[in-house]
Parts: C-alpha cells; sequence; structure tokens
C-alpha cells in the first residue's frame, strides 16, 4: 500500500489553528445548511478511556477548531457489518459531506456505500482499501508499543507478559511482536504469551483474558483491546498493567505503568480544513510518532529513572529514523528470518504481517 506523507495532509494546518478558530467565529451566524455536515461512526461507547473515547477527544478538537462552521453527529456501539453499513448509508443520504468510520471491519461497508455516494467523502481508520471518494488512516500504533516493551521487559520480574488480542490481524500482530522486541531490547530473557478474546470491544473477555495470563504467572499485562478491563484485573491482583489507546491510571494507580496513547486530532482537522477548501482527495496515511498521531504516556513512580531514559532515547530515535521496531534481524518462532541484519520490514511486509517473532509462546490462529 502506498501511504501519502500525514504531515503532507495535516501541513499548514498546524500553524493556521488560530485562525480557523476565528473564521469559525465569524462563521457563528451562518445558516445550518452552510454547515459542513459531519459523521462519526464508533464500534464502542466512548467512555472516558480507549480507542473510541481517543477518536472521540480528535472529534472535539475540531468543534473547537471550526465551531458553526461544521455540524457533526456521532454513533457509538455499533457493530461491524450489517449494521454499519446501514448506518453509513444513513448518514450519506441525510447529507453529511464527510463520514469517518473508525474501526477495522467498517472498512467493505463504507467502501460498498461509497460506491453509491460519490460525491460523499469517506474516511475509514486502520483499512487498506481505497477508492476515489473512500480515503483510509491509521497510526504506527507499533512504534509506542516497542517503547512500552522497554517498560515491560525492566519491570517484569517473572520474565512473563501477557497481552490480550483481539483480532489476528497485522495491525494487532504488529504490536505484539514490537512489543515483545522492545522487551527483548532491555532482557532478552522475557517470554509473551497471548490471549485472543476476538473482539475490540469485551469487558467481561478482556477480563478473563487477563485473569488468565496473570494466573498464568505473567506479572506485566496489556491490550490490544478497547475496554479497562486488563488494567483494573492487574490491580485488583497487585500486578503491572500497560494500557492502550489512552491513558487509563484511574483504573489502577498502582498498576499503571504506562500507556501506549493515539492522536486524531490534527488529522480530523486537516481533512475537514481540505473539504472546507475544497481540496479534499481519498489518501492513504500512516502516521507515527513524527508525525504526532502515537505517543508513550506519563510514567508511574515505580519505573526507575533509568528505564524512563531508555524509553526517551528510544522515542527519540525512532523520530529520527535511526531506530526502527523491525529492524533486522527479525526471526519468527521457528527461527526464520524474516528480515535481515542492516535492513528494515517494509511498509509493504508490515501491512501483511503474519507471524509471532520469537518471544511470542503458542500458535498463532488462523
Amino acid at each position: 500500500m502506498k501511504h501519502t506523507s500525514v504531515t503532507g495532509r495535516i501541513k499548514g494546518l498546524l500553524g493556521t489553528s488560530l485562525l480557523a478558530g476565528a473564521l469559525a467565529l465569524a462563521a457563528g451566524s451562518a445558516q445550518a445548511e452552510d454547515k459542513l455536515k459531519i459523521g462519526f461512526i464508533y464500534v464502542s461507547p466512548i467512555g472516558d478511556a480507549g480507542w473510541t473515547f481517543q477518536h472521540d477527544t480528535g472529534r472535539k478538537e475540531l468543534e473547537a477548531a471550526f465551531g458553526d462552521k461544521i455540524e457533526i453527529k456521532v454513533l457509538d456501539t455499533i457493530p461491524e457489518g450489517p449494521e454499519a453499513e446501514r448506518v453509513t448509508r444513513e448518514l450519506a443520504s441525510s447529507g453529511h459531506q464527510i463520514i469517518f468510520g473508525t474501526s477495522f471491519g467498517y472498512m467493505n461497508p463504507m467502501l460498498k456505500v461509497a460506491k453509491t455516494f460519490p460525491k460523499v467523502h469517506f474516511e475509514h481508520a486502520t483499512g487498506y482499501k481505497t477508492a476515489k471518494n473512500l480515503g483510509n488512516y491509521n497510526a504506527r500504533f507499533y512504534e509506542g508499543r516497542y517503547l512500552a516493551g522497554i517498560v515491560a521487559g525492566a519491570m517484569t520480574k517473572s520474565n512473563k507478559l501477557g497481552y490480550v488480542a483481539a483480532f489476528p490481524i497485522p495491525e494487532v500482530l504488529q504490536g505484539i511482536n514490537a512489543y515483545t522486541r522492545g522487551a527483548q531490547s532491555v532482557n532478552p530473557d522475557i517470554e509473551v504469551n497471548v490471549v485472543w478474546v476476538n473482539s475490540w470491544f469485551d469487558p467481561g473477555r478482556e477480563r478473563e483474558a487477563a485473569d488468565t495470563l496473570l494466573d498464568q504467572g505473567a506479572d506485566v499485562v496489556t491490550h490490544h483491546t478497547d475496554s479497562t478491563a486488563p488494567v483494573i484485573a492487574a490491580e485488583e491482583k497487585g500486578k503491572y498493567a500497560i494500557a492502550y489507546h489512552s491513558d487509563m491510571s484511574k483504573y489502577g494507580a498502582k498498576a499503571h505503568l504506562t500507556s501506549v496513547t493515539h492522536h486524531w486530532g490534527d488529522y480530523y482537522k486537516a481533512i475537514v480544513q481540505s473539504a472546507l477548501d475544497g481540496q479534499w482527495a481519498a489518501g492513504s496515511v500512516w502516521g507515527g510518532m513524527k508525525e504526532g498521531m502515537v505517543n508513550i504516556g506519563a510514567m508511574n513512580e515505580a519505573v526507575p529513572a533509568d528505564v524512563v531514559a531508555k524509553v526517551e532515547a528510544a522515542k527519540a530515535a525512532i523520530i529520527d529514523g535511526s531506530l526502527h521496531p523491525f529492524a533486522g534481524p527479525v526471526v519468527d518462532q521457528e527461527g526464520k528470518e524474516i528480515v535481515a541484519a542492516g535492513a528494515n520490514m517494509s511498509d509493504a511486509d508490515m501491512s501483511k504481517m503474519g507471524f509471532y517473532v520469537r518471544g511470542v509462546n503458542g500458535k498463532l490462529p488462523k
């Protein structure tokens, strides 16, 4: 997949945020029919932490930047599949000019609806299919995962890490493998156990998975799911957790070591500005720490200063390009070399990732 520059799509917007705010105020008397109508579709409840919460934070940044120039409708807890197609079609047919769908399983439904509404702009998060009026956007979550792995590898005493995972797709595997490699960079003896819950948001199953991993001896758990359940489980069992999507320290003050956080506001503002300017075009964006779409959250005081320093050094190296989480040699579970020493895994190969690196236990589900 060819990815356009995030910076290119956002360029100019960051330096004109005050201007955008002024324009929004000046447009306060505009008639409703003159507003740009925008729809957001979320797979889980908004809540106060997690994947959907972070996207909704970006949505709020849109409202603050553009004020009365836009009108936003939010639909949350929309299942992937037929229901996603129905609500996408409903938004398109009711005059919404931009529709953001924020879950992987919305891809095909949005593609189908886009074909019947060629004048509507569709933006899909985390997918890989595009059309003339359907763009996609994603973040390099694996960069934050590598840094979180450094923390986990340094803090574990059992050398066993637990990972609650949603679906065995490349995005999730990138996270598992980068987390493992980050941990191995400071602790070559670690091993990672994974429990798949086959859901993006199911607090009950996520809690059961976290409990299983902790009972198996993991003393640090993380998750690629949307709820706070794994952090709560770790807090109750006196173990550590690393949160995903957003800071979740309020759910486990002692357990919560840090978080891998995602930031969508600048991207959303850039897309809306391009639509207001009549310049929107479908693209494929994959942005990371350099573009401000991924970060590592505040550290628990329990994390030693030298570990924090290692994380900060690795973060700077990822941003300047001198460190790649999948720099060779990359070896899978069976010892097969995937990436040779001196090379980095390409975006194309990462987008098709279908293996566990050495250090991850168990068989990858098909």
